[in-house]
């Protein structure tokens, strides 16, 4: 399937077939093309506030488990991915936009522990929307988080999600 990373209008979007929309929206929520399939049907849009808001509705409404494997596919801030080079283009450049590419050798060590410690308590990976942070934010709401109750830091993740997922779909989605 091939993926549509030029600026689309609204007036675009909405003639996508399905196939197209799910290939133009299914990178703004990272390894999820779910989202955008579920979505599709609630075309047509009339603002992007409307097709985010769509978006967003059907991770909502999914499942628990399902928005739990939803959170699970994000990327560990610094983490594995980013070592290997196997994340998306759009987390490398988030992750970089917070300078979590140009880690000293001890805030590697610290987030990488906070990470783990994150990961074993609540079992999905912290997830922030790193483009509105910088590293020193992004280790303190990563250690203060880590401390929070697992349904909580669910509804916090999917909210950081749907920061980021918006900043993408806007990055998509121009003015008609």
């Amino acid at each position: 399937m091939t993926t549509l990373t030029t600026p689309l209008s609204l007036n675009d979007i909405n003639a996508l077939d399905r196939d197209a929309f799910v290939a133009a929206l299914g990178r703004s929520f990272e390894h999820s093309p779910w989202v955008a399939e579920g979505a599709w049907s609630a075309r047509p849009f009339r603002s992007v506030e409307q097709l985010h808001a769509a978006l967003m509705d059907v991770v909502r409404q999914a499942p628990r488990e399902r928005q739990l494997a939803f959170l699970r596919a994000h990327p560990e801030l610094a983490g594995r991915e980013a070592q290997a080079g196997t994340m998306t283009d759009e987390s490398v450049a988030e992750q970089s936009s917070a300078g979590l590419d140009a880690l000293s050798r001890e805030e590697f060590q610290r987030l990488n522990a906070l990470n783990g410690a994150y990961r074993e308590r609540h079992g999905f990976p912290f997830i922030i929307a790193a483009r509105r942070h910088g590293k020193a934010q992004i280790l303190a709401e990563l250690q203060r988080r880590t401390q929070r109750d697992s349904e909580q830091e669910l509804h916090e993740a999917l909210a950081q999600i749907a920061d980021i997922s918006r900043l993408r779909v806007d990055a998509l989605a121009r003015a008609a």
